[in-house]
């Protein structure tokens, strides 16, 4: 319940905060707190009921669940993109729905899972997390807490480098 109330007001904060980002070219670093809390709930609350984490999650929104989403200062934003974001969402959006049915799979699976042998197997909930994590990122799209486009590839911990490695010279044969 708690959660749809948040909902409901996060909803008008972030229509709030698509003026303010369209007028002054970056959100209001008082909302964009508030809907920063807000996603890491839902992304808390998402993350215990889809069996991918545990404990119950606090009811503020704080950092700290196993589970956990990092949320970036606000940051300048193109107006362009602000105002056609929703637009430009639409096929992430078409995304996290098939992730939906893969969250369910993920809970369904783990719970049988959890009956028989007493625990949650890492592939399920990395699946899971991995769904969550592409989901968190779609809704701060969506919330303008993030300018970047969600990224449905594998998370990484570095960035990626590229360099060019010489191939190594080929064998010469010796003469006989």
């Amino acid at each position: 319940m708690w959660l749809v109330l948040w909902g409901l007001v996060a909803l008008f904060a972030m229509v709030a905060q698509w003026v303010i980002a369209l007028v002054r070219g970056q959100p209001a670093a008082s909302l964009h707190r508030f809907l920063a809390a807000y996603v890491r709930y839902q992304t808390h609350v998402a993350a215990f009921l889809y069996l991918v984490a545990n404990p119950f999650p606090a009811f503020t929104g704080q950092p700290g669940y196993p589970i956990e989403l990092n949320v970036a200062p606000p940051e300048r934003q193109s107006r362009w993109v602000t105002l056609f974001r929703f637009f430009l969402a639409l096929p992430a959006f078409l995304l996290v729905n098939a992730l939906s049915v893969l969250l369910f799979v993920v809970a369904l699976g783990g719970w049988f899972a959890v009956l028989a042998i007493g625990r949650m197997p890492e592939g399920l909930r990395n699946a899971g997390a991995f769904a969550l994590r592409y989901n968190a990122q779609v809704v701060s799209y969506l919330m303008l807490l993030t300018d970047r486009y969600p990224f449905s590839g594998p998370p990484t911990l570095e960035p990626a480098e590229t360099t060019w490695v010489e191939p190594p010279p080929a064998p010469v044969d010796a003469p006989a």
